[in-house]
């Protein structure tokens, strides 16, 4: 199901990409060229804009299924499932230390350290 979503969601995006391209410029970008005509109104809708707006809608609505999918998918399930870490606790995270907090004292097996002269 997922994947049929998916397939039409980047078909959508594809076709309001060369819907977008295809229409024609109104001039006057971001408003400029002041004036705006003898009624200062938008022109009526043609029917490319309004098949771009019915692209648009779908491609909200494909998304919206897409991440609803997403989260029921992965409901019930966390991060420490993926990793397979086991939440039982038998395996610490942590080395046990004990009640000390300082670092083991050294003793007569650990690695000579050369001292700086």
């Amino acid at each position: 199901m997922e994947n049929v979503v998916l397939i039409i969601h980047l078909i959508l995006a594809l076709s309001l990409i060369g819907t977008v391209l295809l229409q024609r410029s109104e001039g006057g970008g971001l408003g400029m060229g002041g004036g705006g005509g003898a009624t200062g109104s938008r022109p009526a809708p043609t029917a490319m804009s309004k098949f771009t707006w019915a692209l648009a809608v779908a491609f909200i609505c494909t998304s919206i299924a897409l991440t609803l999918i997403s989260a029921s998918n992965t409901a019930g399930s966390s991060v420490t499932d993926r990793l397979g870490i086991d939440p039982s606790g038998d395996t610490p995270l942590l080395p046990d230390f004990g009640d000390s907090l300082l670092p083991p004292s050294l003793g007569d097996d650990d690695p000579l350290v050369p001292a700086g002269e």
